[in-house]
Order: structure tokens, then C-alpha cells, then sequence
């Protein structure tokens, strides 16, 4: 199975970037992981929230093969804990997913192509964090997941 994470806009902070960086590669030694950053919309301040969340939405959905597993990091999604999610990773594998692909929308979240599209909705958090943070929390949790399905020291109960 492949997991790729597609985000709208790049990460500014260098900080958050290097750490991003560092649980990529420390998820390669688990799975193949992709991060797929789309572009700000350009002139986003002249478009509509609802103009802006289409445009995004339009881009999103090109970035997905017919066979991807899309889930979206929704606020209203479900919750889960380290191991859970873990769990949740192991039931995708052990469905012969191909392809699971989450998706960090833009500031104002998901067009409605796009939830009609999605066949999960997760939550990281009820607290909202900037889209730059999103990616590294998700990654590490990612990475996390792997550890725990491994039983490997990373994860303490």
C-alpha cells in the first residue's frame, strides 16, 4: 500500500518543513509515502469562499487515480487515538488498498465535489491548527501508526 497526503499551499516555516522532512524519512523505512503539495490558489482574496474551495476542489480531485482510498482531515471526522488509527492503518492494508490518499484542505475546507468523492473523514483534533502544522502532526501520527503496528519503542501506553 502507498499513502499520499495531498495539501494545498507549501509550508513556510523552516522549522515545521525539517521536521516534516524527518518524518517522511523516517516513514520510508515502513511504506511508500508521498507529499503532494498544490499550489496556493493565485488571487484567492478575489474569489469567494465558495469560488476558492471549487477552485481547490478541482485541483484536489486531478491529483487522485480512480483507485485511490480518499480520505479527508476533516474537523467534523471521526476521532481516533494513536492505536486506533494505528488499527485503522493495518484494516486499509489488509483491505489490498493500493492507494490510500488523505487530503488537508484549503482554509474554508472541501468543496462538495470533493466530499462526494471522499469515502472517509477523519479528525486530528476538535481544536483547529494552521495547515502547515496539520501535515506534521498527520505525518508523525503516521509514522507513529507504523511503530505501534511494528511494536516498536516509539509509542509509550
Amino acid at each position: 500500500m502507498n499513502i499520499k497526503l495531498i495539501a494545498i499551499g507549501k509550508t513556510d516555516n523552516k522549522n515545521l518543513q525539517l521536521l516534516i522532512e524527518e518524518y517522511q524519512k523516517r516513514l520510508s523505512f515502513y511504506i511508500k509515502f508521498d507529499l503532494e503539495i498544490i499550489p496556493d490558489i493565485k488571487n484567492a482574496k478575489n474569489l469567494s469562499e465558495s469560488q476558492q474551495k471549487e477552485k481547490e476542489g478541482e485541483l484536489i480531485l486531478s491529483k487522485l487515480a480512480p483507485t485511490d482510498f480518499l480520505i479527508l482531515l476533516d474537523e467534523n471526522g471521526k476521532s481516533f487515538s494513536s492505536v486506533e488509527f494505528a488499527n485503522e492503518l493495518q484494516k486499509k492494508m489488509n483491505a489490498g488498498i493500493k492507494t490510500l490518499t488523505y487530503v488537508i484542505g484549503g482554509p474554508y475546507g472541501f468543496s462538495e465535489a470533493v466530499y462526494q468523492k471522499a469515502q472517509q473523514k477523519i479528525s486530528l483534533s476538535k481544536m483547529t491548527f494552521s495547515h502547515q502544522m496539520v501535515r506534521l502532526f498527520f505525518i508523525e501520527q503516521v509514522y507513529r501508526g507504523f511503530t505501534i503496528l511494528r511494536n516498536e519503542p516509539y509509542h509509550h501506553q
